[in-house]
């Protein structure tokens, strides 16, 4: 069966994260950190026998760091379901976020969403834009370092892929098996004529907005509209309409 067709529209749970780094200023790191980030910096600079200066770490500590788990955190998870009405065969869309500056908190709130709602992998799934390469690990890696449980739906290390299934990822279903391409959701949100929902700020100004600002409502509002951007494309990917704003309901 097709990834298009594998679950019921209304059994998809689509998802973002937005992730900083660990720590405001790099030299809040402790000194093994920091000397380990220096490590990473020679890699991610393609210089591995050249000693990085200080302030270069740090300026790419700012600019990269929230990218890896080891380095960066959590502070928003946003979600959206698609819910049938009584009184009309238009489907709604509910959007929620997680957003906290204690990490382990809004993954608890998260686990618990899972567990009670979309526990089983044989009937629901989880759907998001390369959430096989970054989201579900960057999720999984940050639980166990904040010593949570893995919800059964992410607990996937060492599983044979017809094993996570349930895991839609809409850049996958774009590639048709092409391994070398990565195509943005922005691009695609363009191509397929999708009305951009971002208006505000872009990824690369989360770190500073939040350091910066402590603004989690306007994180979260950012990270929604990627949800509702990722749930249009998923839309567009099976040919079926898409929705309007009046058919959108963020749940606080």
């Amino acid at each position: 069966m097709s990834a298009f067709d594998a679950f019921d529209l209304y059994n998809v749970l689509f998802l973002d994260i937005e992730t900083v780094p660990g720590v405001a200023e790099f030299d809040e790191l402790d000194e093994e950190l920091q000397e380990l980030w220096g490590i990473k910096c020679r890699s991610l600079l393609r210089r591995p026998e050249e000693e990085i200066e200080f302030d270069e770490m740090a300026e790419l500590f700012k600019t990269r760091a929230g990218i890896y788990a080891e380095f960066g955190k959590i502070i928003c998870i946003s979600v959206g379901f698609l819910t049938r009405q009584a009184d009309s065969a238009e489907p709604i869309l509910r959007l929620k976020s997680f957003s906290s500056h204690i990490e382990s908190n809004l993954m608890e709130d998260f686990s618990e969403l899972l567990s009670k709602h979309f526990s089983n992998p044989d009937k629901f799934a989880l759907c998001g834009h390369n959430i096989k390469e970054f989201d579900v690990p960057y999720i999984c890696r940050r639980m166990l370092i904040n010593q949570l449980p893995l919800p059964r739906m992410i607990d996937i290390a060492g599983k044979k892929p017809w094993e996570s299934k349930h895991l839609l990822d809409t850049l996958e279903m774009w590639k048709f098996g092409d391994i070398k391409n990565f195509t943005s959701l922005r691009l695609l949100t363009a191509v397929f004529n999708i009305p951009s929902p971002k208006d505000d700020i872009d990824g690369s100004e989360v770190a500073g907005v939040y350091w910066e600002d402590r603004d989690l409502d306007r994180i979260a509002a950012y990270c929604e509209k990627d949800v509702l951007a990722t749930v249009q494309l998923y839309l567009r990917l099976k040919r079926l309409p898409l929705l309007r704003s009046d058919q959108v309901v963020i749940v606080r």
